[in-house]
């Protein structure tokens, strides 16, 4: 494969490189992907994570294992399942295996590479997508609340409702975001901060649990939220956290977006109630473990539930933006999204 470089993932010289998102935001810790069992290892420890940036992962390292010349068909083959499999939300690791699959079967092992590199660069150009037709939905001297992390650190292109957000700072219209720290594992507070100081847009982190103060008060003028999978009818899968904000954004009249690329549409799912949630480990809410230690605030023994995700109503979102455009409810329900994603030949 041709070398390929992204914020948080990088194909030099034949080998294959994952930013540590463990390690962030104070080091930057590159770690080598050898295996399936090192990928698998580092998606499901949320090293690499962001559901289009785990799909991109899966296939290079397919792309890579193929070009090895030492995996044969059924190797490949069960290799793209274990892959397939490392996480049960977020549906663009799936659709992108499934295209990875796909040319194995009908072209042969030796255009995986190929097949890796064009799903590689057509992230970068659905994010750009994404960004162009998100950006004018923001006024000028916005204040954005966002929640968990949705930029490069998630895609290898500018990233999601992250992208739509740069995109709108590149335009001089003032943007203030408010990060949400996104519980448990605080990926708002440790990850979108850090890309907002480097794309140096104006930002203020705040508390899950601060965000209706915000609304009421007339400080927050959209919501911005990315998404693991979108149904065919518009309920959408996001980290958790994402429902409460809907609520909240409805009570208060701020208009509520979630942004993804066409890769993140299920078709094949006909509403939320078929998104399976991953519940992840108690740990995570007991305590937290990071660059500075470990520690544990809830007594031993403390019964937890962690869901990783939540599943939004389509009748709490105000629009999807996506790279094909803007999409109100009515769009959605009427079928017109899925009439789009056919017409572009994006059918999942």
């Amino acid at each position: 494969m041709h070398n390929l470089q992204a914020t948080s993932i990088r194909y030099l010289d034949g080998q294959l490189w994952v930013l540590d998102q463990h390690q962030l935001p104070h080091q930057e810790s590159w770690l080598l992907c050898q295996s399936v069992d090192d990928m698998v290892n580092m998606i499901q420890h949320l090293q690499v994570r962001g559901a289009p940036l785990i799909g991109i992962a899966a296939s290079l390292l397919l792309g890579h294992l193929a070009a090895s010349q030492s995996y044969t068909l059924e190797q490949l083959r069960e290799a793209a399942e274990t892959l397939r499999a490392a996480r049960p939300t977020a549906v663009n690791l799936m659709n992108n295996m499934d295209s990875m699959l796909a040319v194995l079967h009908s072209q042969g092992i030796e255009y995986l590479p190929q097949e890796a590199e064009r799903l590689f660069n057509e992230d970068v150009a659905l994010c750009n997508a994404i960004a162009q037709h998100g950006a004018p939905l923001l006024g000028n001297n916005s204040n954005v609340l966002t929640h968990c992390n949705t930029g490069s650190l998630a895609t290898v292109g500018v990233g999601t409702a992250i992208g739509v957000i740069q995109a709108a700072h590149a335009l001089g219209k003032n943007i203030h975001v408010y990060v949400d720290e996104t519980r448990p594992l605080l990926q708002g507070g440790r990850l979108t901060t850090w890309e907002m100081k480097k794309h140096n847009i104006p930002h203020t982190l705040i508390c899950d649990n601060m965000a209706a103060l915000l609304m009421r008060e007339g400080k927050v003028d959209a919501v911005l939220v990315g998404a693991d999978r979108i149904a065919a009818n518009g309920d959408f899968a996001n980290k958790v956290g994402t429902y409460s904000l809907a609520v909240n954004a409805h009570y208060h009249h701020v208009p509520f977006y979630v942004v993804a690329p066409y890769t993140t549409v299920d078709t094949e799912c006909p509403d939320g109630n078929g998104i399976p949630i991953e519940e992840r480990a108690a740990a995570e809410v007991q305590g937290v473990s990071g660059h500075f230690g470990s520690v544990n605030w809830s007594p031993e023994e403390t019964p937890v539930f962690n869901p990783a995700f939540d599943v939004t109503p389509a009748n709490l979102v105000t629009g999807w933006i996506l790279d094909t455009g803007v999409y109100t409810q009515s769009d959605v329900a009427s079928g017109v999204l899925k009439a789009a994603l056919q017409s572009d030949g994006k059918t999942l």
